[in-house]
């Protein structure tokens, strides 16, 4: 079985390469003409579910009908492989986003198509640097779109978790914003870190409630990382509970 299905992602790879270029077309052609929020998106979101359906990876979503459509949200989510990108782009339903590495501005078409989309890569090369792109951030949390990071700052090695980094919670902290934890699953177990070939797994999301302020300032901070730090890794299978020190971070 898993022969076999090495033998179909080297026969479809042609496809997914193609629909990979052409999606990263339509979204840097479509921002320059205008509406950003729209192309910036939707073709996106498309390549996402079309990259799912391709390779036969069957996707659940748990939905939340206390997350609101016209309500800004920071969504943070535990961060198990390069399918995540996939299952939060075609599944979460709503238009945000990305906070990514700077690193992946260099990454061929899909570099350039983020940056025409206004996805903010991190730089933290320097304090004026991180100050720059937090200030992004808050101009981009605006009439109801939302942000989506991955606060551990890197992909797991092992399918646990890492400790969580303070930025997404500074904005969500200064701009007194909800944040919404989102638990990642079968990511880690189709392509993990160190993999060379995919195996079939199904993906699951989980669209947990609202996590509110409760004040602000550090203990609000504390409050909302360690509130989602719980909830994310409540819902993870259980081999993969329990925090362990990345090396990346």
């Amino acid at each position: 079985m898993k022969l076999l299905y090495i033998i179909y992602q080297i026969l479809v790879s042609p496809i997914l390469l193609v629909i990979t270029i052409l999606t990263a077309l339509f979204t840097i052609i479509g921002c320059w003409l205008g509406n950003g929020h729209f192309w910036g998106y939707y073709p996106g979101k498309i390549w996402s579910i079309l990259f799912c359906a391709i390779l036969l990876i069957p996707v659940r979503v748990v939905r939340n009908k206390n997350v609101h459509r016209k309500t800004s949200y920071v969504f943070v989510a535990n961060h198990q492989g390069a399918f995540d990108i996939f299952l939060v782009y075609g599944f979460l339903g709503r238009n945000f986003k990305w906070m990514m590495k700077k690193s992946l501005r260099k990454a061929p078409f899909i570099g350039k198509a983020s940056e025409a989309a206004g996805h903010i890569f991190v730089d933290k090369s320097g304090p004026k640097k991180i100050m720059a792109t937090i200030e992004q951030g808050r101009e981009t949390l605006k009439d109801g779109m939302s942000l989506v990071i991955f606060p551990e700052g890197s992909r797991t090695f092992t399918g646990h978790m890492a400790e969580f980094k303070k930025g997404a919670f500074m904005l969500a902290d200064e701009l007194q914003l909800p944040v919404v934890p989102l638990t990642i699953s079968g990511s880690f177990n189709i392509l993990p870190r160190t993999g060379k070939h995919l195996c079939w797994h199904p993906l699951k999301l989980v669209i947990h409630d609202p996590i509110y302020p409760q004040g602000q300032g550090p203990d609000n901070l504390k409050h909302l990382a360690e509130e989602s730090y719980k909830v994310i890794e409540a819902s993870l299978p259980e081999k993969y509970k329990g925090k362990e020190v990345n090396p990346d971070q």
